[in-house]
């Protein structure tokens, strides 16, 4: 018996991602080039957007004809096509949810507040939108730090991208010159930091040395969960925003104490916000 389709995981990638815009040039110009040329990204990002698309959906969403007298090309699978309805569809119902919450909220603000009551709440939808997005992510990693793009420096096929975290400094991430076309990643852009806890490695803050290089968030101890092979820390960085990592065991005796948070760049992943 055939695996279903798991589209459900595709859709991970949202219509913000271009992974979706991909799939959609393709449909519409059966070449996978002018797809890429579309959606603003280079032949080869393209084709990575194909691939995992196809790994999370577990089924061939494209079909790549080569050579022949028009030079070869590609088209939708009927999986493929499935998938970029469904797509459309969801973005579709998404909108329509946003523009009835954002009418409900501001006329229910309007009755209570007047003018000044409607400006308030169409001021504070934005962030209650992202929030709800950043809500639908579901991921084991138990970081998940919002923060703005800052900038992005290229280093040949790596693209360093420095993210501020709020009150909190700066975080940086490397992930690949193709990940950055396919996200569309620019500066200004709001994103979520993630990693995985176990990445995090904690310490007690050492005055009057010097961070070597890498990711190095300092704070002060909210909890300590001891185990055999390490202790679970949770840090407090900012007002509302904290950290969890692991010490060794007995490294970090009690709350409140100093301590700093270490996480490679390469261990971190940048998620899209909205």
């Amino acid at each position: 018996m055939a695996t279903p389709p798991r589209f459900s995981d595709a859709l991970g990638h949202g219509m913000s991602d271009k992974r979706i815009d991909i799939l959609r040039g393709i449909g519409r110009s059966g070449s996978i080039s002018q797809a890429g040329r579309e959606a603003g990204v280079s032949y080869k990002a393209a084709w990575q957007a194909i691939d995992t698309l196809t790994n999370l959906a577990g089924v061939p969403l494209v079909a790549r004809a080569v050579g022949g007298a028009g030079g070869g090309g590609a088209t939708l699978t009927p999986h493929g096509a499935q998938l970029l309805a469904l797509a459309e569809a969801l973005d579709a119902a998404r909108q329509a949810v946003h523009r009835r919450w954002s009418a409900e909220t501001a006329g229910a603000a309007g009755a209570g507040a007047g003018p000044a009551g409607v400006a308030g709440a169409s001021a504070a939808n934005p962030g209650a939108a992202l929030a709800m997005t950043r809500l639908a992510l579901r991921t084991s990693m138990r970081n998940q730090l919002p923060a703005h793009i800052e900038r992005i420096d290229l280093q040949g096929r790596i693209a360093r991208v420095v993210m501020q975290l709020g009150q909190s400094g700066r975080i940086a991430a490397r992930v690949t010159e193709e990940s950055v076309q396919l996200l569309g990643l620019a500066a200004g852009m709001p994103v979520i930091a993630l990693c995985k806890a176990t990445a995090v490695r904690v310490a007690l803050a050492a005055a009057g040395t010097r961070a070597p290089r890498g990711n190095h968030l300092s704070g002060s101890v909210r909890g300590v969960a001891r185990g055999e092979t390490g202790d679970e820390i949770t840090l407090a960085l900012a007002p509302g925003l904290q950290i969890v990592g692991f010490a060794p065991p007995g490294a970090v005796a009690r709350a409140r104490q100093r301590v700093t948070a270490a996480v490679d760049e390469s261990a971190l992943v940048v998620a899209l916000a909205g």
